[in-house]
């Protein structure tokens, strides 16, 4: 059996993300709407990017045209010094590089957890497929779910199926993994557990990570950097450095350190949440 399917620090020499001056206008029925806004932001190779904002701002526009499920109006998103998008191909190549873990759960059914997991690598021939079967294993093992590989979905919590798309997601080595509210609808104490869960395998993998969130507290526990988001059209209104050590665990939550990075984040959300819900009241007006 293989000590670590996730191969530590092989992924942090890349997955660095350059979105350029982009902007996204929608035009449903011809009625133009500007998503996003002349939009820039480099993310480090093993960074962990948090993106806060207030709902609709735009925030899973910039995510989605990272992987390229929307084109992008104007700019450029360059990974690893390769454009994904631009002036002259709008929409990104969907790629295994880029891989999407999104709010509702998406794992089959029926297959168990263990083949799910094993199902993007057999897919793709990466290796034979007893091969694919075992490195699962060893994944889920890894990330704490070694006693319930061969369950099926609808058999475990919400938190150890979540765990388990993240590991499907990591075992295919993607450069950049796009979190999109993965914990929005967990209770208080799994959204924990999950916390410490990413945390150990980010810990072994310093994949880059793309994370959009309207928790602030999740925001500076888990990320390097916070971009905070304004109202729409989406730009960038603050960049947070969170200059707290790594590894973290939940002592962290009770330094004074942490505190006043969740307050600067509080105050700058805040500000672009009561615009947004201003302009909603002038669009009801």
């Amino acid at each position: 059996m293989r000590p670590d399917v996730f191969s530590p620090g092989a992924v942090a020499a890349k997955g660095a993300i350059s979105i350029r001056n982009v902007t996204k206008i929608y035009d449903p029925d011809g009625a133009q709407v500007m998503a996003v806004d002349n939009c820039s932001m480099d993310i480090a190779p093993g960074e962990v990017c948090m993106i806060v904002g207030p709902s609709g701002c735009g925030k899973t526009t910039l995510l989605n045209a990272i992987a390229g499920f929307h084109s992008i109006t104007e700019g450029e998103i360059i990974l690893d010094g390769v454009q994904l998008c631009g002036p002259r191909q709008p929409l990104a190549t969907q790629s295994a590089d880029r891989i999407v873990v999104f709010q509702n759960g998406a794992l089959f059914p029926w297959k168990t957890l263990a083949e799910n997991v094993a199902y993007g690598p057999m897919v793709q021939r990466r290796w034979p497929k007893a091969e694919c079967m075992e490195r699962a294993r060893t994944a889920l093992k890894e990330a704490g779910l070694g006693a319930v590989v061969d369950k099926y979905p609808g058999e475990v919590s919400s938190g150890m199926a979540r765990r388990a798309e993240i590991v499907r997601a990591l075992i295919n080595d993607p450069k950049v993994l796009l979190l999109d509210e993965p914990y929005r609808a967990m209770d208080a104490l799994t959204k924990q557990i999950m916390h410490e869960a990413l945390l150990e395998m980010y810990d072994r993998t310093k994949v880059t990570i793309y994370f959009i969130t309207h928790d602030l507290e999740e925001a500076i526990f888990l990320g390097d950097k916070v971009y905070v988001m304004t109202t729409r059209p989406c730009r960038v209104k603050k960049v947070i450095d969170v200059n707290l050590p790594r590894p973290r665990d939940y002592t962290t939550l009770t330094t004074e350190a942490f505190r006043l990075l969740v307050k600067e984040a509080d105050e700058a959300v805040h500000e672009e949440a009561l615009k947004a819900f201003k302009a909603g009241e002038r669009e009801m007006a």
